[in-house]
């Protein structure tokens, strides 16, 4: 009788360890990402789950401050995120947001730009939370025929051509659109009235703020990821945005075949780097599946598909190989050193410059 209980206990303890087995590996087989809109070749995800076996629930937005809200509220259910580094990744990783890497499951690691490592490192000490995904500049788009048609002579390499309220006014009626995100747009505008785009005193963000006031009435559009079909189709003439959003602009009026010609321009004053990482939240429900993604992302072949369809520079030295030559040879995609001494890098803030900065911002854009 003592004998059929323990047989009958040993038979439960392996049932339920091959149960307890089997939910671990249905765990391991899913993975929530949430990433940018238009921001990997499309098929990085399909390619990654018939290797591994892991399912994929691949949500999308379009701001990083969409993005914090959902990873300050806790418990998101994503396992991987697509935070910039500057200023949310950085202020992200301070208040706990990631889990620390596993960097024994990362073999992919080595193939990283080191260069890129060392710049986070400054915001993220040992390059413990986030790699570095893709990396880019904000910038002018513009059609070409459009402007030149309306002004031959704009100064489309200056910052003049967005924040100068004369110039700007002369392209109300063909369309301009500017990045829904004040920390995408107050740096430049605190650099064209001559101030550090880093300041955070209350005055410098409230004469940035005046900046954008006074182009506001020539504003049709404030989106983050609209304006990439609008230039495209040719309903705007202008924007202020990302280089890699334009660059899909660009390509896809080629591909339309309709006439379109969209350009990117650095401006001469000088641009903002942006830097996307990817990082596996705290909560994160499936950290395995998770670090297993990172680690085939990291493929110098994978992310060289992602540079080849969305044309922007991408986080892994070794990846350059793989690169198309004509975006390889782009110098709004890989700048050249004289262009790299203009570029700058946003500093975190604080919570009472963020709502500052917030608050100017929704007056600018309301109008009140």
């Amino acid at each position: 009788m003592a004998k059929l209980h323990f047989r009958t206990a040993a038979a439960i303890a392996v049932a339920l360890a091959s149960f307890v087995c089997l939910g671990a590996r249905a765990e391991d087989a899913q993975l929530n990402v949430y990433n940018w809109n238009d921001y990997i070749a499309p098929d990085t995800v399909p390619n990654f789950e018939k290797a591994t076996g892991i399912k994929v629930n691949y949500d999308l937005y379009d701001a990083n401050e969409t993005l914090e809200a959902k990873l300050s509220a806790g418990h998101s259910g994503y396992d991987v995120v697509v935070p910039t580094l500057v200023p949310f990744g950085a202020r992200q990783i301070k208040a706990g947001f990631y889990r620390t890497l596993d960097k024994s499951k990362l073999p992919n690691y080595k193939h990283l730009d080191q260069g890129l490592l060392k710049r986070m490192a400054e915001y993220d000490p040992g390059n413990q939370h986030l790699i570095p995904y893709l990396t880019g500049l904000l910038g002018i788009a513009y059609n070409v025929d459009m402007i030149k048609k309306i002004m031959p002579n704009a100064p489309v390499d200056s910052l003049r051509m967005i924040f100068d309220p004369t110039i700007l006014a002369k392209f109300k009626d063909c369309g301009v659109s500017m990045i829904d995100s004040p920390t995408e747009v107050f740096p430049p505008a605190l650099k064209y009235a001559g101030l550090d785009p880093n300041s955070q005193s209350p005055a410098a963000l409230k004469k940035a703020a005046d900046v954008l006031t006074k182009i506001r009435p020539s504003i049709r559009r404030y989106d983050s990821s609209g304006y990439i079909n609008a230039l495209a189709n040719g309903d705007i003439c202008l924007a202020w945005g990302y280089s890699s959003d334009i660059q899909i602009a660009k390509h896809r009026a080629m591909e339309a075949g309709k006439g379109v010609q969209i350009a990117f321009s650095i401006p001469k004053e000088g641009a903002q780097r942006y830097i996307d990482t990817m990082g596996i939240p705290a909560d994160a429900p499936h950290p395995e599946a998770a670090l297993k993604f990172l680690n085939y992302i990291m493929t110098p072949q994978v992310i060289a598909k992602t540079t080849n369809k969305i044309y922007v520079q991408s986080g892994n030295a070794d990846a350059r190989k793989y690169t198309d030559a004509a975006l390889a040879n782009d110098p709004t995609i890989f700048t050249s050193p004289e262009v790299e001494a203009t570029i700058y890098s946003i500093v975190p803030s604080t919570p009472a410059v963020d709502r500052l900065r917030t608050r100017l911002w929704t007056r600018v854009k309301t109008g009140e």
